[in-house]
């Protein structure tokens, strides 16, 4: 299959990527959207989503701008009308020609997991990250809406796996400036991501619960784009995978799915304000970063013992090849 982005990156063209959620999708619904500098429609037939350069191939007009009809697309421009495979059906202009195969719209794969669509450029070879609590069915689970980051991707997520913040950034939250000291912890690193254990810090409300207490971390990467982490006390856990989209090197999305094995009680918008909240703190400092691409020369910028996730993760992504959004 052959991939419209403007991205030469093969590691994040051949991986999946959210692009919506699924309640944005209704039956018949469609909707907009941008993954490494390609436009992209989404839209939703027979319970399935598919996944279209966003780009008639008549004049060049979105289709996310047109509408579904029966089980077909229709563009607001001039009705060229597609089927599901993305072959052009009918002109309006001229209803007895038959269209012929080069009136084709580029079509991409498609798959719905953790209540997200998610979609590739290219050919992936591996299935969509793994989120193992979300298939428990002892989990209750939550999906927030997108955050925006006019800021690489790269950058995002070394926020979301960065821990010494916490008292600074999300004082009061997910840390206390009296509560500073960063215990020693574990890294893993291999081909397929990396693994942060037994990151224990205190908090003040780790979860949108109220209640302090000392939580152990469990951090990982499983793809480049696609981290989560685990925090455990008392039996208690709390997940979450957070995939960041690449719209272009210096703009992303980040999409949130949430699974914890209690707080059935506590109303869903408060949990999801709660990280609304946190995200909301994280939002600038990380559109301040410079430079813009993470640097992914270990001497461009000074490390501490605390900071060997980053470390890890930077050269994970080194080492795979990836470039996107990287100096």
């Amino acid at each position: 299959m052959m991939s419209g982005s403007n991205s030469k990156d093969t590691v994040l063209v051949d991986d999946w990527h959210v692009i919506a959620r699924s309640s944005d999708l209704p039956e018949g619904g469609l909707a907009g959207a941008r993954l490494l500098e390609e436009d992209l429609v989404c839209w939703r037939m027979k319970g399935e989503v598919h996944v279209w350069q966003d780009l008639c191939m008549h004049r060049g007009t979105r289709l996310s701008l047109g509408h579904v009809e029966g089980e077909n697309l229709v563009c607001a421009y001039h009705g060229w009308t597609y089927d599901a495979e993305g072959q052009c059906v009918r002109f309006p202009a001229h209803p007895d020609q038959v269209p012929p195969k080069t009136a084709h719209v580029r079509v991409y794969p498609s798959k719905e997991m953790y209540g997200y669509v998610w979609t590739s450029l290219g050919s992936p070879t591996e299935d969509v990250p793994p989120f193992p609590e979300w298939q428990d069915s002892s989990y209750r689970k939550i999906i927030c809406k997108p955050f925006l980051y006019r800021a690489s991707a790269p950058r995002a997520v070394e926020n979301f796996l960065d821990v010494g913040h916490f008292p600074f950034v999300h004082e009061g939250l997910l840390g206390d400036k009296e509560h500073t000291t960063i215990e020693d912890y574990q890294v893993e690193s291999g081909p397929t991501g990396i693994l942060a254990t037994n990151v224990r810090v205190w908090q003040p409300d780790p979860d949108g619960t109220g209640v302090g207490k000392y939580v152990n971390y469990t951090y990982g990467a499983r793809r480049p784009f696609t981290v989560y982490f685990s925090k455990e006390s008392d039996g208690q856990k709390y997940a979450i995978q957070f995939s960041v989209t690449p719209l272009d090197e210096f703009q992303s999305k980040g999409w949130m799915c949430i699974a914890m094995n209690y707080g059935q009680d506590i109303p869903e918008e408060e949990l999801i304000g709660f990280q609304e909240k946190v995200v909301g703190q994280d939002i600038p400092v990380v559109e301040s970063q410079r430079p813009e691409r993470l640097p992914l020369d270990l001497q461009a910028e000074l490390h501490l013992r605390s900071d060997r996730i980053a470390i890890a993760y930077r050269k994970w992504l080194r080492e795979i090849g990836l470039t996107f959004g990287t100096a």
